[in-house]
């Protein structure tokens, strides 16, 4: 396999990521494709040439604005809520361990379909899924693979909480906010990420910005050089920490996820990162995931892909459907994007929160929708435990696994859970 940065890669994806974004480029994507089976550079070249001078449809039914001033205008609308002190402990504790155990739960069956999901599932003898992913002997027939960490993510394969790169973005912006302070800038945290983590553990557009540091390209302009990845999850999944530091405000949490996803992002790419830390921050004052996700979405522009389909979402639930009918809504309205793309991950970890009967069945539920169920299962398990608390994450997920988390964050491997909370509790009060 070829690395994400290989033109194989990149220039398909650029393709799709304009078609996706309003621009008439189907042809060139089918070509790009063709070009990649092929290994043609030099086709890859030229049509990413014509890619590079595509313009966006003027029709295109959406108003996507991305710029600072109306971003933190949103945000600066949304008001503060208290927080029950007496809680906060425990719920900053939950999300921590809440944003772990979904991680894992999730991460065996990453980057399989709906359907794949529920196959693999059934054949392990928990479907509906009830804990870690069971090991298999064979896959089921309709299923090619399971995702590569597989092997030391499944159940009984593990002592410590496997690493991934959704945890070790949680710790890094700890571990940037512990040494910077509430005035980070998009310049530190590069810095910090060429200090502290390998590139190796960088995916997607993660990469290609962390490749563009490495050449001299500015923090400032490391999103757009050869990145097709910059509306996909990977600040989304870099939120969650903002939301921790900052609990009932979503307008402190939002703008300080902006500048995080500056770095890798543009877009619903970026929309993504300020919603989910809203909704984090929110988590921590109320106990209604509803009222948490229907308050995260005022950072969102609402003209926007992701505000749709997030609005989509809390009108069927609004109007009593199922969570059946939201998964297939997902697939049916959201099934172009690619499996790790923000929109469609988005809509996912609205499912389970507002379907969830509990901490077990909201993370089920998100992971059954398949895609990138780590990632999506880990803001489910985050959100949770801030809802409602540590208590609400069963004792028999956390066992003596998930005690330590492993990380690829220098100076953080094999810490504690309780030590990970502990410190963000403080970061918390020297913030405020």
């Amino acid at each position: 396999m070829h690395d994400v940065l290989d033109d194989r890669d990149l220039v398909p994806d650029e393709a799709e990521q304009l078609l996706h974004s309003g621009y008439a480029v189907s042809a060139q994507l089918d070509r790009a494709r063709a070009a990649a089976a092929d290994g043609d550079y030099a086709r890859l070249g030229t049509i990413a040439s014509e890619l590079a001078a595509a313009v966006r449809a003027q029709d295109w039914p959406y108003s996507e604005p991305d710029d600072d001033e109306t971003l933190l205008g949103l945000a600066r609308a949304l008001p503060r809520l208290a927080v029950d002190a007496s809680s906060l402990e425990s719920r900053v504790q939950g999300a921590w361990l809440g944003r772990c155990v979904g991680n894992t739960m999730g991460k065996p069956v990453e980057g399989l379909t709906r359907e794949e999901v529920r196959l693999v599932l059934t054949a392990t003898g928990q479907w509906p899924q009830t804990g870690y992913v069971r090991p298999l002997q064979a896959l089921p027939e309709g299923v090619s693979h399971l995702h590569e960490s597989a092997p030391f993510s499944s159940a009984g394969t593990f002592a410590d909480v496997p690493r991934d790169d959704d945890l070790d973005w949680t710790i890094l912006g700890l571990a940037m906010l512990e040494e910077h302070g509430g005035a980070l800038t998009t310049a530190q945290i590069a810095h910090t990420w060429l200090d502290r983590l390998p590139f190796t553990q960088t995916f997607t557009a993660e990469r290609a910005a962390y490749r563009n540091l490495i050449r001299g390209i500015t923090p400032e302009r490391a999103a757009m050089v050869g990145n097709p990845y910059r509306e996909w999850i990977g600040a989304l999944i870099r939120a969650d920490v903002f939301g921790y530091v900052h609990p009932g405000d979503p307008a402190s949490a939002a703008a300080a996820a902006l500048v995080d996803a500056r770095l890798t992002h543009v877009a619903n790419g970026v929309f993504g990162e300020l919603w989910a830390a809203a909704l984090v921050a929110l988590a921590f004052a109320t106990d209604s995931a509803a009222l948490a996700l229907r308050g995260a979405l005022g950072v969102v522009p609402p003209g926007s892909r992701l505000a749709a389909a997030l609005g989509g979402i809390l009108e069927l639930h609004s109007n009593g459907g199922s969570a059946d009918d939201a998964l297939a809504w997902v697939d049916r309205e959201l099934g172009h994007y690619n499996w790790v793309h923000t929109i469609n991950n988005a809509a996912l970890i609205s499912i389970g929160l507002l379907w969830g009967t509990d901490f077990t069945t909201s993370v089920a539920i998100t992971i059954s929708g398949g895609r990138d169920t780590d990632s999506s299962a880990a803001t489910v398990g985050s959100v949770y435990g801030a809802l409602h608390g540590v208590e609400s994450i069963p004792q028999n997920l956390v066992g003596t696994t998930h005690v330590r988390v492993r990380s690829a964050v220098r100076g953080f491997d094999h810490m504690e859970i309780a030590e990970l909370a502990r410190r963000t509790l403080e970061l918390r009060r020297v913030l405020s």
